[in-house]
């Protein structure tokens, strides 16, 4: 095989219904282009002839002993060919309906596809749900094979009838296909030589097809967008780097460039691209691989998205329109979360709403269903537990692209239409439903404050997470600590919870990207709880390492009717928070002084010095 080191490549799919013949496509393909390895093709016919079965082009792909055996491609293979122009990979994705979500895999890395159609059997419900989902899936360069066309005379009228449906159904889609190409795979007509049995066709062969797909270049022109990946912290050699590494979607940027998170909000400028193995980069763009130092530095997470200042910014919000297709054994229904991952973060969700559901088989528009069933392709809206961050698929697709994880597999794939407003979101309608059935005990809640003195109040100690201060949690936990402690002396009820107490399984204070799903699920536990402890009057008190709004918004809606009392450590006066801000350079006791001043001017306790 020639060198191949100064060759284009180009990665496309292979897709169809079980059957239809697309194993037997790769095959001479691989074949007809001298592309298996030196006697592969003679071992193969031997080993046929040998078990007195009739040789089949199918069984040259690397899955050879798998296929034999049960006839049909389970795993998402990856074979290759090449042509004077470019080296191929080739995914082959399974055909078979109960493999289908392995194609999801296939189909995602690739630029462009062949879709087989059997030309006696026709277009099947797979050969429309894989024209779907290979639309949401952003491949638009689409060639059709229609296959064993000796089954029906080498009839043009047959082939042009599938040309007709087919072409209605893609550009249904707005997927407009590259060619039609009626072939015989199984004798190599039309895969890399023509025949006089279907001269009535002129087009390109498959391996001219190929070979006529475009490269996807690459999108420097779209703002700049970078899923955060990772963060890198150096200690050793006084290294104090913090660099923060990801994969640029699009977009381009520069050594200086003023750039933001989202949806923390946090901005800084751009110190140096760090990349390996070249040295002193000034500017980066799409498709690479980069690191970033800031100055001045500051504390980011992985699943954070890193954009440019001055450019279009993404969308921030907790609900969003989306074509869906459902993959997983159990239907989508609401009322359950799910994991959603999306860029590089990765958020728990719901089924808001299904507006219409896609009928494959019918091509019609089922509009009264309230779930998603296997296979089923719907409109509907998607509510997240935290706001999510995207670009809408008209405006860049690569980041309106999400999967949905149901049982740690993934159970179904789709693309952002638009965003939605939310007047009550599904946490604030359960909260109302909780209210509504609370059963009142036999004290009341002013019968409590007469009693204690004061009112259930939620204290939460928020505490910006810093690598200069890595100790200023166990300050705060000090600090809350010995307010509670005050307050008891006072006479007071209360109690400090610490949440490692009660998630032992995965603690809150380590937020890495593994731990977002547990951190909401934790939250809401914690909220719950606080419900309960406020609602017996006691004064409750926990810390949080660096909650945002949208934390502390979930917990004050699970704590209504009572409310929450938020106490900042570590953050700057400048930065805008809710509650107090308490500088985390005081002494603990001008500390308590100035938390105590602030639960008496708003009425939590009564004035009196503790």
């Amino acid at each position: 095989m020639e060198n191949l080191k100064n060759k284009e490549q180009m990665d496309i799919v292979i897709v169809g219904h079980v059957d239809h013949g697309k194993s037997t496509v790769i095959g001479r393909l691989m074949a007809d282009t001298g592309s298996l390895p030196e006697g592969k093709l003679e071992q193969v016919k031997a080993q046929c002839k040998q078990n007195a079965k009739p040789f089949e082009y199918a069984f040259l792909l690397d899955a050879l002993k798998n296929e034999q055996s049960q006839g049909i491609t389970i795993d998402t293979a990856r074979c290759f060919f090449q042509t004077d122009k470019r080296y191929y990979i080739i995914y082959d994705a399974p055909g078979h309906i109960e493999f289908l979500k392995n194609m999801v895999t296939g189909a995602a890395q690739t630029e462009a596809a062949l879709l087989v159609i059997d030309a006696d059997e026709g277009i099947q419900e797979n050969s429309l749900r894989h024209g779907y989902l290979l639309s949401l899936l952003g491949i638009k360069q689409i060639s059709v094979l229609v296959n064993k066309m000796d089954l029906v005379d080498n009839s043009k009228q047959v082939f042009d009838n599938i040309v007709s449906e087919y072409t209605e159904f893609l550009e249904s889609l707005s997927v407009f296909p590259d060619a039609f190409i009626p072939i015989i795979a199984r004798d190599g007509v039309n895969i890399a030589t023509r025949s006089s049995a279907m001269s009535w066709y002129q087009g390109p062969t498959v391996l001219e097809q190929v070979d006529l797909f475009t490269k996807k270049a690459l999108d420097i022109e779209s703002p700049f967008r970078m899923p955060v990946q990772d963060v890198y912290k150096f200690t050793e050699g006084n290294d104090d780097r913090r660099i923060v590494a990801g994969t640029i979607e699009s977009g381009t940027i520069t050594a200086g460039d003023k750039v933001k998170f989202s949806p923390s909000g946090k901005e800084s400028t751009i110190a140096k691209i760090e990349s390996f193995p070249e040295k002193d980069i000034v500017s980066i763009g799409a498709g690479q691989n980069a690191g970033f130092t800031f100055n001045p530095q500051i504390y980011i997470k992985s699943g954070e998205l890193m954009v440019k200042v001055g450019e279009k910014m993404p969308r921030i919000a907790s609900r969003f329109k989306a074509n869906l297709f459902w993959m997983g054994h159990a239907p989508m229904i609401q009322g359950k979360r799910y994991k959603m991952k999306l860029g590089s973060n990765r958020i728990p969700v719901e089924l808001a709403a299904v507006h219409s559901v896609l009928d494959a088989s019918e091509l019609s528009s089922v509009n009264d269903k309230h779930q998603l069933d296997r296979h089923d392709i719907g409109e509907c809206e998607i509510e997240t537990l935290r706001p999510a961050v995207f670009d809408l698929v008209s405006e860049n697709e690569k980041m309106a692209r999400f999967v949905i994880v149901d049982d740690y597999e993934i159970a179904g794939c789709g693309v952002i239409l638009t965003e939605e407003s939310i007047d009550t979101s599904l946490l604030e309608k359960r909260v109302k439903e909780r209210e509504f059935n609370w059963d009142v005990g036999a004290i009341s809640r002013d019968l409590r404050i007469a009693g204690y003195g004061h009112a259930g109040k939620f204290i939460v100690f928020n505490v910006k997470e810093d690598d200069n201060r890595s100790n200023l949690i166990d300050e705060a936990k000090s600090l809350a600590k010995t307010l509670e402690r005050r307050l008891f002396s006072a006479g007071k009820h209360t109690y400090y919870l610490s949440i490692s107490n009660i998630f032992d399984d995965l603690s809150i204070d380590n937020q890495n990207s593994a731990s977002t799903l547990s951190r909401e699920e934790h939250l809401l536990q914690l909220g719950k709880i606080a419900r309960i402890m406020t609602e017996s009057g006691l004064l409750f008190i926990t810390v949080l390492p660096d909650a945002d709004d949208s934390d502390l918004e979930k917990l004050r809606i699970l704590n209504v009717p009572n409310e929450l009392f938020i106490i900042n450590i570590g953050f700057s006066n400048d930065e805008e928070r809710k509650g107090i801000i308490i500088d985390s350079s005081l002494t603990e006791e001008k500390a308590i002084q100035i938390i105590t001043k602030k639960l008496n001017t708003e009425n939590i306790i009564p004035e009196y010095v503790i």
